[in-house]
């Protein structure tokens, strides 16, 4: 893509001076916020889902950990891509692959097709991370970091809200209109891109070899990033643990249905719409720090949940709220942070650098829903909450490590 203009999809120049068109952010926050709700409509849907086909709980937390698991595949293996090919036709293929995917979970005659489309919706959903770098390369140097910031709410609220949404849809029609519904949205987000998405000339001729070595190179040569990477992984397998049994729980403990599940999305919501104001501290008192603090506030905000077996529902359940408002404030905060540390490895490596940071904290999400699913079975809901103090406090020691160096 030339520094002076970005041919639309239609092939008309479109000056880069001028500043990306609102619309067009919008789009842009849209399309990450919609791919990215998909690795997380199941969570609120896992206690009724099983029910219906019959599946206990370690048997239905194998859905969030597949979709983790694909999107961190998805992330290392196809994200270097966006430097080799147009992003536009990458994108593109992805919705149409996401949009299969989300149609096949919800045809699903039995758990095991629903495992395969779930690591198929884990794989196609990493267009959202392709979006991201996009909506970076098309904005002016003045105005990249607000766009980003636009794109990144927009991807933070999709991974909230979709839990909110789809515990609402599952409690009136069922779990197969959630993922009907899911489709219907990615098909009309699909068609806005290809209309209003421009075209991206890429910026390596190297080959897929190459690209994939260059990750084993700087994930060597950059200890920051793997400080980076093995923190926010350890934060994020807390973070799914957490939400992954979050349903069966307040089913089987509170007989609560989909609709209490996804509700506490609301929560978290209210800590990630505050998150953007990470990235302004870490500018101002540097991202290691904001990270520290992150670590810490996501630490503190589980281990309040520590005395729940022993204290009355109602204060328990708002203790729930209260918790989630802080670990996904935490856990977003801790994220911006981090990713303004890796940006500034090496600004020719951006994509690259985005990538393996997301694929360590994903890799950490399906670790702990499969851990957490596991400790909710064997331990109860307290296994869960200490898995996930363990490893906040795993991230904050990496963390201070990092501060004393």
């Amino acid at each position: 893509m030339s520094s002076s203009l970005t041919l639309a999809s239609s092939g008309s120049p479109v000056p880069a001076a001028a500043g990306l068109p609102r619309p067009l952010v919008l789009l842009l926050a849209s399309g990450a916020a919609f791919s990215v709700a998909s690795l997380y409509y199941a969570q609120p849907l896992l206690g009724v889902l099983g029910a219906d086909l019959q599946a206990g709980a370690r048997a239905t937390g194998l859905i969030p950990t597949l979709t983790q698991l694909g999107y961190a595949a998805g992330l290392l293996l196809l994200a270097p891509l966006g430097d080799r090919f147009d992003r536009r036709r990458i994108i593109l293929w992805k919705v149409a692959a996401l949009l299969l995917a989300l149609l096949a979970s919800a045809a699903a005659p039995g758990l095991g097709t629903l495992l395969a489309a779930s690591l198929a919706i884990g794989v196609a959903a990493t267009l959202a991370q392709d979006i991201v770098p996009a909506a970076a390369a098309l904005a002016p140097e003045a105005q990249r970091g607000r766009t980003v910031g636009t794109v990144m709410t927009g991807l933070l609220l999709g991974v909230l809200l979709s839990r909110v949404a789809s515990g609402l849809v599952a409690q009136q029609w069922g779990w197969r209109a959630m993922y009907l519904a899911a489709a219907v949205s990615v098909a009309l987000v699909g068609v806005a891109l290809w209309r209003g998405l421009p075209r991206f000339a890429p910026t390596t001729q190297v080959g897929y070899g190459a690209l994939m070595a260059s990750l084993r190179d700087l994930w060597r040569r950059h200890a920051a990033l793997r400080r980076a990477a093995w923190a926010q992984g350890l934060l994020a397998a807390g973070f799914s643990a957490f939400w992954s049994t979050l349903a069966v729980m307040l089913h089987d403990e509170f007989h609560l249905g989909s609709a209490a599940a996804g509700a506490f999305g609301l929560a978290g919501a209210a800590g990630a719409l505050a998150a953007p104001l990470a990235g302004r501290l870490a500018d101002r008192r540097g991202p290691g720090r904001v990270t520290q603090v992150g670590a810490a506030l996501t630490m503190a905000s589980f281990a309040l949940l520590l005395p729940g077996p022993w204290l009355p529902p109602p204060v328990r359940l708002a203790l729930l709220a209260v918790a989630a408002v802080g670990f996904d404030l935490g856990m977003q905060s801790t994220l911006v942070a981090h990713q303004t540390l890796v940006y500034g490895l090496d600004a020719q490596a951006r994509s690259r650098l985005n990538a393996l940071l997301f694929t360590g904290m994903f890799v950490g999400m399906a670790g702990g829903a499969a851990i957490g699913s596991l400790a909710l079975a064997q331990a109860g809901w307290l296994g869960v909450v200490g898995f996930a103090v363990l490893t906040s406090g795993a991230a904050l020691a990496i963390r201070l490590a990092a501060g004393r160096r």
